[in-house]
């Protein structure tokens, strides 16, 4: 059985997202965003601490698709606990890992409808 460790719904989409989207990276932040970064970020309504640290292996779902999390930076958890923020790249083996970003495999993100559901799964 999957445990969600960490939900949320998105609450808007920067007008610039569709084309972060597009190139496979996405930008969650709880509010208050960033000046500089809302309109290239995803918001929601989570302000909670996942339930335990990300492992590779676990799921991320985003608005109706699932992924695997191949790699998780060493500030992921302490980010999403505090700023509700986390950069999710998907299909890039090959980029350097910041701290407060995962990685996943997947389809390519599309843009989210406002109220869309964003999880962290144990699996």
């Amino acid at each position: 059985m999957s445990d969600v460790l960490w939900k949320a719904e998105v609450t808007s989409v920067g007008r610039e997202a569709g084309e972060m989207l597009e190139v496979g990276i996405l930008i969650l932040f709880s509010d208050p965003v960033p000046d500089a970064l809302a309109d290239v970020s995803v918001t929601h309504n989570s302000t909670a601490a996942p339930a335990r640290p990300l492992r590779t292996g676990d799921q991320f779902d985003f608005a109706g698709q699932a992924y695997v999390i191949d790699e998780v930076g060493g500030r992921t958890y302490d980010n999403l606990a505090e700023l509700g923020h986390v950069v999710v790249y998907v299909d890039q083996p090959d980029l350097e890992l910041l701290p407060g970003a995962v990685k996943v495999t997947g389809p390519r993100f599309g843009v989210p409808e406002v109220g869309s559901r964003i999880a962290f799964i144990e699996t």
